[in-house]
């Protein structure tokens, strides 16, 4: 009885091992590469077997997701922040400064932050919060008078997946660029050069599948 019990505490710590050394593959071959990085690759850099991966993680998004789970608590804070910033206007712009900051400094969270649909579970609420706290800042520069009325929270999704191409174009030769971008969409966002619109803002139905269909661009074939 002793020795099965030894054998099954020893394979419960292989376990966690292999689970660490993915999720620290991954980390790095997604920082390299991006989300639609080849799991294989993944595999092989943290010294297991595609079966272990998929044993652990049953699709990529189970593997994104746990990597989002480790930097939560940052974007949280950045919300909370803003959150608390009694100036509603101050508080907008420093919700998008500080979230672009986190996708320039890291692609994983670049590639995954408002583009992968939450899925159940912790994460899941950790999202909805973060948007309800999103959805209450936005609210707050409305009834404040400084935003342009008809800005939404899936202008925001948009607004941020728009960075992405500058960020990876600029990340060598000028890293801070998207803080001169950014400031110049926040001025076009003030009620004062607000233009009336004649496209409505996505509905929650349509961002979801505009992401799945982003997502899908981004992976192509990739496993």
């Amino acid at each position: 009885m002793t020795e099965i019990a030894g054998e099954q505490k020893g394979q419960r710590s292989d376990a966690r091992r292999n689970h660490e050394l993915l999720v620290a593959a991954a980390q790095d071959v997604f920082s390299e590469r991006g989300v639609e990085a080849s799991l294989e690759e993944i595999a092989r850099r943290a010294g297991v077997g595609i079966g272990t991966l998929y044993r652990h993680f049953a699709t990529r998004e189970a593997l994104v997701e746990a990597i989002f789970e480790r930097r939560i608590g940052e974007i949280v804070a950045v919300t909370e922040a803003a959150a608390a910033e009694p100036d509603p206007w101050l508080a907008f712009v420093g919700l998008l400064e500080h979230t672009v900051e986190l996708q320039a400094g890291d692609r994983v969270l670049k590639d995954v932050l408002m583009r992968y649909p939450p899925v159940a579970g912790r994460l899941a609420s950790a999202r909805d919060q973060m948007r309800r706290t999103f959805e209450q800042v936005i609210e707050r520069a409305h009834t404040d008078g400084g935003l342009r009325e008809d800005f939404t929270f899936a202008d925001l999704a948009v607004l941020h997946w728009s960075f992405t191409p500058l960020i990876d174009a600029t990340a060598e030769v000028a890293p801070n660029a998207w803080r001169r971008h950014l400031h110049v969409l926040l001025d076009g966002l003030r009620v004062q050069a607000a233009t009336p619109q004649t496209e409505p803002p996505l509905t929650d139905e349509q961002l979801h599948a505009a992401m799945q269909a982003l997502r899908r661009q981004r992976l192509g074939h990739a496993r």
